[in-house]
């Protein structure tokens, strides 16, 4: 189910699967609408008779990136047609334009007739109903249209512009397979026109010399009418599509160094996941703010739908991660987002699209005949927090200024508005979204969303305001410690249950959520009962198999492969789970020997990545294969944030240790 390569600039995404065939194209939006829906866009070789697509075997394939960028680099050889092909594909920074340039070389010795051919396979807008295709002899290229998304498919090869074969034809109607077939014999039938269910297939002549290469630059260009389409290719063809890769390469080599932090304490492969991770989640960013959980159109296998909306806990979490890399623009836009999302009341719903509407929702407004509110309270709660943390790194006045009451006071009255008689949030969903309750996870969101919000408060000058959110805070916290810890078994419920009587019952279920104790909820990493609580998780959640890692909590079912022997396997190995024991390590660290214990945690993730880096949300406890989505925001988001925060604390330790070693030396 592997994304292993998404290319990105926040208007246009284009993922490729693991046989490097395109998957998934949104535009435009990040998210929305995806104009494949999954389906495979073939990439085949006609070398002097011979043909091979790039999925079937005989191919070695190496998918990566150009380093710090967002341009791929990707090998693919054949021994038998004898050819290299050396791929970079990149969207062009600024232009929605999806560039692919091939370099092709022979492996015989002799001189070549090659052919390179891609197929198109759109259903436009999410449907394939009222797609034209269509060959456009103006700009010798392949147009496909609908109403307002129209893609243009051209290609430069020494100078010269325009494609050399084309077919038009309809996929899926009457057994055809579609155009693809076609170019198994090298020669494809120029069909000129075709309306309804179609696809289009495009290919490329070179002449390659004995030992030597041949280059071809392709390019789809989007936008919304045939006009703009024209002359965003003409704009290519003017620039050169050669100069616009380069242009984008420096970019994103430029963006994702610019804060010049010094990384030398990671070794090599975790600091090259750390800044890889950065560029992958700002592909699964929308410019509009939306952070869109994944975008890996597989999983609508499953239930029907997919991860391609903004759950607020996630791109919360998210936002941290940007805020502690200094992307403090795409930080700023998701808050602006979540401005235009939150309820009057002051709560955010279930999960929102990339344009900001209401989204798919598996939470009921009714339980028993009783209305409920369908929300996860901690992700109104981590949008606010996570502001805190935007306000104390940037310390932009302005930016916070218009959004003060929409995202600070009403949050935060309505979250002291909706508590029991305990003290405690009333139920909402838990962050996995499986039960309803109150959750430790919650309660610690909202402490910290309070005392947030408290400090807001604060600055602008509301100290009635101040004292209020920080004793419902301090009560909260009280009421946590008395209600949720068991100190029979020594640690924290991750849910309690109200029952009829009024009393909670407890789920002593082992759950990686109650991390945020300390993440969020402001308790020492070096609490008794945060100590006993994390000892815990570490003991009940490892995965002891070679595959290793953490588990969300015992006997998770999702995607479940082990269902008997828990004790080995609790759950999959999640990447944030795994994470959350490396960021503890690091939080609760007094030398530089124990931030070092941190690293395995680290190490794991570069091992579990794919070559591209791609971080998946979850592993198969055997194999170690990727499960679920992939690429998983949250998972990069969390490998950032916790390299930000090793990074801190090295430095810190490093400085007191000097201090210590001065004194020590008096």
């Amino acid at each position: 189910m592997a994304r292993d390569l998404p290319i990105g600039n926040g208007d246009l995404l284009v993922n490729f699967d693991e046989f490097y065939q395109v998957r998934d194209m949104y535009y435009p939006r990040v998210g929305a609408p995806n104009h494949t829906l999954g389906h495979v866009q073939h990439f085949g070789v006609w070398a002097d008779g011979d043909f091979a697509w790039v999925s079937e075997e005989g191919w070695t394939r190496s998918l990566a990136y150009a380093p710090d960028s967002l341009v791929t680099a990707v090998t693919l050889r054949h021994e038998k047609l004898g050819i290299e092909l050396i791929c970079n594909d990149t969207v062009d920074f600024h232009e929605p334009v999806h560039f692919r340039r091939v370099r092709c070389r022979d492996l015989l010795g002799k001189d070549r007739d090659v052919r390179i051919f891609y197929h198109i396979d759109l259903s436009i807008d999410g449907s394939p109903v009222g797609d034209t295709a269509n060959y456009d002899p103006q700009t010798d290229a392949v147009v496909l249209y609908k109403e307002k998304s129209y893609f243009l498919f051209n290609e430069m090869r020494e100078g010269e512009v325009g494609i050399d074969h084309w077919a038009i034809g309809h996929k899926k109607i009457g057994g055809a397979e579609g155009t693809w077939r076609d170019a198994e014999d090298g020669e494809l039938g120029r069909n000129a026109i075709s309306q309804g269910s179609v696809d289009a297939t495009v290919g490329f002549n070179l002449a390659v010399p004995a030992g030597g290469e041949a280059e071809v630059v392709s390019w789809m260009a989007c936008g919304e009418s045939y006009n703009e389409v024209r002359e965003l290719n003409d704009r290519v063809i003017e620039k050169g599509p050669g100069k616009m890769i380069a242009r984008t390469e420096a970019y994103w080599r430029l963006w994702c160094n610019k804060e010049q932090r010094d990384c030398s304490p990671l070794p090599d492969a975790v600091r090259d996941l750390f800044n890889r991770s950065q560029l992958i989640m700002r592909t699964q960013i929308d410019n509009g703010g939306a952070i869109i959980a994944a975008n890996d159109s597989d999983i609508a296998q499953f239930g029907g739908d997919h991860y391609s909306y903004c759950w607020m806990r996630d791109g919360a979490l998210v936002a941290q991660g940007l805020i502690l890399t200094g992307q403090s623009e795409l930080s700023r836009s998701f808050f602006r987002y979540a401005e235009r999302c939150i309820e009057d009341s002051g709560y955010f719903l279930h999960k929102y699209t990339p344009s900001g509407a209401l989204a798919s929702s598996w939470h009921p407004w009714i339980i028993n005949g009783e209305p409920v509110l369908p929300i996860q309270q901690d992700e109104t709660a981590l949008v606010l927090w996570a502001l805190r943390k935007h306000y104390e790194y940037y310390r932009d006045v302005e930016f916070i200024k218009p959004m003060y009451s929409r995202l600070v006071t009403h949050p935060a009255e309505w979250m002291i508005s909706y508590r029991d008689k305990n003290g405690l949030p009333k139920p909402s969903w838990d962050l996995w979204e499986e039960r309803r309750g109150i959750h430790t996870f919650t309660v610690a969101c909202t402490i910290g969303a309070l005392e947030a919000a408290a400090e807001f408060a604060s600055d602008f000058g509301e100290p009635e305001r101040t004292s209020r959110f920080r004793a419902v805070a301090d009560e909260m916290r009280v009421a946590l410690r008395r209600h949720l810890w068991n100190a029979e078994e020594g640690r924290f419920a991750r849910l309690a249950t109200v029952e009829s009587d009024g009393s909670y019952r407890l789920d002593m279920t082992p759950d990686s959520a109650n991390f945020a104790l300390w993440a969020v909820g402001g308790l020492s990493p070096r609490d008794a009962d945060i100590e006993a609580e994390m000892e815990a998780l570490r003991t009940k959640l490892e995965v002891k198999t070679e595959v290793g890692g953490f588990a969300r909590y015992r006997r998770d079912y999702y995607h479940q492969v082990e269902a008997e022997d828990i004790d080995t396997v609790p759950g999959n190995p999640w990447v944030i789970c795994t994470l959350w024991q490396a960021w503890y390590a690091i939080e609760r660290a007094t030398t530089l020997e124990e931030l070092n214990e941190a690293m395995p945690y680290f190490e794991w993730c570069v091992e579990k990545a794919e070559e591209s880096g791609v971080l998946a949300e979850q592993y198969h406890p055997y194999s170690g294969a990727p499960m679920s989505v992939s690429p998983l925001t949250w998972s990069h988001s969390t490998f950032a944030t916790v390299c930000v925060r090793y990074l801190d604390r090295h430095r810190e330790l490093s400085l007191l240790n000097g201090v210590r070693e001065a004194v020590a030396s008096l």
